[in-house]
């Protein structure tokens, strides 16, 4: 089915979600308008061009509402604009559906037929418009999730949204993406927030040797708070599960790790625990849904020196290889990193004699 083309479109809440989304129908040629609560956050979103602000609801027909406000806002924004714009389809950008699902039934249940939840999974620990870019959703996928009185015409104009954005569009309930998102998303974000949380009793000397690994694993801690309280209030229930499965997962690496003798059983319950992670691992999609084994890791030692990254890259293009996907490892204080590029299989030879003729070391 032809998704219908979007012509103008409202965006409700000017933060790092609701501007990158509004940059991205803008690449695509969409009329959008911005509103915020605070104007700062609308001043910068409209000066990076995402948009104008918003000129009186009379002058306004949008196709579309999107709703880009903290969970606790929710509810009672998305009724307002189901009230406000009565011709328009409305959907949210919120982490967590079934609850802002319920929450919008309680303020506004005649309207809900052209209510269609979403919800983009891209992000970034930054916060605020500043940190938004158009490209944010390129290739990613964004869960759209109809309720059972979703108008059928509603639920395309929310997957014409995802396309026109970049990405693709996951159709599932309300519900079953609370369970996905809690596993995929909530879950690491909590993980990595009791680690680096027990940086902060750590040793100055201690923290020096500190290397790619666990900035990976603490990365997302950075996120914002107040929005990760709320996004874990609306889905306490699920995530709480999760959570006592981890706790009683890691317990048992620990009882193994205390009867552990070389040669005994525990060293292969150790092993099984570390190889299961990398199946789950290797469970993954990468680009475009395909496995990540289906890729092969050339690893390239990168100089210290400006330029050197965008040399590597260009020489590589020159070579009629694509990259599907890029990881940099790099200490600081280090003369030179390591940047692993991913590739498919067939292209290998040629890359590395590619990356030979132009001087680059291969490492491995």
């Amino acid at each position: 089915m032809t998704q219908p083309p979007l012509r103008q479109v409202v965006v409700i809440g000017a933060g790092l979600m609701g501007t990158s989304v509004a940059l991205a129908l803008g690449r695509a040629g969409v009329e959008v308008y911005l509103e915020d609560a605070d104007p700062a956050h609308l001043r910068v979103a409209v000066s990076l061009g995402a948009g104008g602000p918003m000129p009186p609801d009379a002058e306004l027909q949008p196709d579309l509402v999107i709703v880009g406000v903290p969970p606790s806002a929710l509810g009672p924004v998305i009724a307002a604009a189901l009230a406000r714009f009565p011709q328009a389809t409305v959907t949210d950008l919120g982490s967590v559906k079934a609850a802002a699902l319920a929450d919008a039934t309680r303020h506004a249940p005649a309207l809900l037929d052209r209510y269609v939840g979403s919800h983009p999974m891209a992000g970034s620990e930054q916060s605020g418009p500043l940190a938004a870019r158009a490209e944010l959703f390129d290739g990613r996928p964004w869960a759209v999730t109809p309720h059972p009185g979703s108008r059928p015409e509603a639920v395309e104009v929310v997957e014409s949204l995802v396309a026109a954005c970049g990405a693709f569009a996951v159709r599932m309930t309300p519900a079953d993406h609370d369970e996905a998102v809690a596993l995929v998303s909530h879950l690491p974000q909590v993980a990595s927030s009791v680690v680096a949380g027990m940086l902060t009793t750590a040793a100055e000397g201690h923290l020096v040797l500190a290397g790619q690994g666990l900035r990976d694993v603490t990365r997302i801690a950075a996120g914002d708070p107040d929005l990760w309280t709320q996004i874990l209030l609306a889905n306490a229930e699920p995530v709480a599960r999760l959570l006592h499965e981890a706790a009683d997962n890691l317990h048992q690496v620990a009882l193994t790790l205390e009867k552990l003798e070389p040669g005994s059983p525990s060293v292969e319950e150790l092993r099984a625990s570390i190889e299961r992670g990398g199946t789950g691992v290797r469970r993954l999609p990468g680009k475009h849904g395909a496995r990540p084994e289906e890729f092969a890791s050339v690893p390239v030692i990168l100089p210290d020196r400006p330029g050197e990254l965008a040399r590597l890259f260009a020489d590589v293009g020159a070579a009629g290889v694509n990259i599907e996907d890029v990881r940099i490892d790099h200490s600081p204080g280090a003369p030179a990193g390591l940047v692993q590029l991913a590739v498919h299989q067939d292209v290998v030879p040629a890359l590395l004699e590619a990356l030979a003729q132009h001087g680059w070391d291969v490492h491995g």
